[in-house]
């Protein structure tokens, strides 16, 4: 019996992952609107940590042919998480975490001030070789990108190569059921995959102009298969996601270099290592077709795909092996998914319910951070047992240590 809830719609119908976790009503129909488009192919995956989202619905796995949704890529292109097993146990942590907490965010950029400009804190002032030989391999195919689309240059670009960014991203210690410390981040292709991202949002509403008003949302505006600007896209997306993947190992290198430095004892990375995103698009064959899979808020999972399903500050998180389901287009949930809005958790929590959501973890609990307390997401428990045909358990984890910007 499938474990997945059929909504029909006149185009294509929706498959969600659902039950026993809340499909909100705005949600619902964003989905909707999403499935009346022409372009969208055999039908829409709705992962359990589904929630509303600008341009279209997180948690949503959108298969298009023939053309690409800029909107439901979204702006965080690339966005995702990557996880290193080590060979430290739980008992060789110090019993107070805040110095190796104070050690990490000294070793990677963090926050935002200057509105991300030239004096952003959560950008290099003295950019390390690492990130000058990575941002190499970066910059020819981004002025190529920059020659035909000035407006997505000049920002802090090669800067921020290897930072973490703000709200939900974040770095974490954890430690898995067997006592083993994993480390673990989330960050995407910070604010250039932004600039990519809004640009061609906008460049598709005005491809499609004289259609626009024909769509049940002008965020929903497609770029076609086989136009400049749609080639163009193309070119630009695939570089973000290059970008935000980069992004994440630099980080991860030097979490690892800032815990080496720590006083812990001497360790190495076990076999286990996972980076992958869960905003992006790419071209993948599904029912007998090749067309384009958007997973915005979803994470491939094709048989033996290893995952990360993160949950939120103060609820575990599970590193996950695919199970290949065809009819979720081979995905899952990339994490337990907002119950609230940022402005309603702020409205709605205190500091001191935040210090006791969180309480034996060493983060920050300030009213900055209220809007990414645990009680805002979904219980993250019940959004696995949602999707257990999608992927299997390969560790479960509880965080020690989190950094937020």
């Amino acid at each position: 019996m499938s474990n997945y809830d059929v909504i029909e719609t006149p185009n294509v119908p929706i498959k969600a992952w659902t039950r026993g976790v809340v499909l909100e009503d705005a949600a619902r129909r964003q989905l909707l609107n999403t499935a009346s488009l022409p372009i969208v192919f055999h039908h829409i995956a709705v992962m359990p940590d589904v929630h509303f989202g600008k341009g279209a619905t997180v948690g949503s796995v959108v298969a298009t042919d023939g053309a690409i949704i800029p909107a439901a890529v979204g702006v965080d292109i690339g966005c995702g998480m990557m996880a290193v097993e080590t060979s430290l146990v739980a008992s060789q942590l110090p019993d107070a975490l805040h110095a190796l907490r104070d050690r990490i965010e000294q070793a990677v950029p963090h926050g935002r001030t200057d509105n991300g400009g030239r004096n952003d804190r959560g950008a290099w002032h003295a950019q390390p070789m690492p990130v000058s030989k990575a941002w190499k391999t970066l910059a020819d195919d981004f002025q190529v990108i920059v020659a035909k689309h000035p407006k997505v240059g000049g920002g802090n670009d090669v800067n921020h190569l290897g930072t973490l960014g703000t709200g939900n991203h974040f770095i974490e210690v954890c430690l898995a059921t067997d006592d083993r410390v994993w480390l673990m981040l989330h960050s995407g292709s910070r604010g250039v995959g932004n600039r990519i991202g809004s640009y061609f949002i906008e460049l598709a509403k005005l491809d499609m102009r004289r259609h626009v008003k024909d769509l049940p949302d002008a965020d929903l505006a497609y770029l076609r298969e086989g136009t400049t600007h749609f080639d163009d896209y193309v070119e630009a997306v695939h570089w973000a996601q290059r970008y935000a993947m980069t992004n994440r190992q630099l980080m991860m290198d030097n979490v690892v270099r800032a815990v080496r430095e720590s006083g812990l004892p001497p360790f190495e990375l076990g076999a286990t290592a996972v980076n992958c995103h869960h905003n992006y698009v790419e071209r993948e064959h599904h029912f007998g077709r090749d067309v384009w899979i958007t997973r915005k808020g979803a994470v491939r999972a094709r048989l033996g795909d290893l995952g990360i399903i993160p949950g939120s500050m103060g609820a575990r998180s599970y590193i996950v092996r695919g199970k290949g389901e065809r009819e979720s287009f081979c995905s899952c949930s990339h994490g337990a998914g907002r119950a609230m809005s940022r402005g309603e958790a702020k409205r709605r929590f205190t500091v001191a319910d935040h210090a006791a959501a969180t309480a034996g973890i060493e983060c920050r609990k300030d009213l900055e951070v209220i809007d990414e307390t645990p009680m805002a997401y979904k219980p993250i428990d019940k959004v696995m047992d949602a999707q257990r045909d999608l992927v299997e358990v390969v560790a479960e984890l509880r965080q020690v240590v989190c950094v937020k910007g």
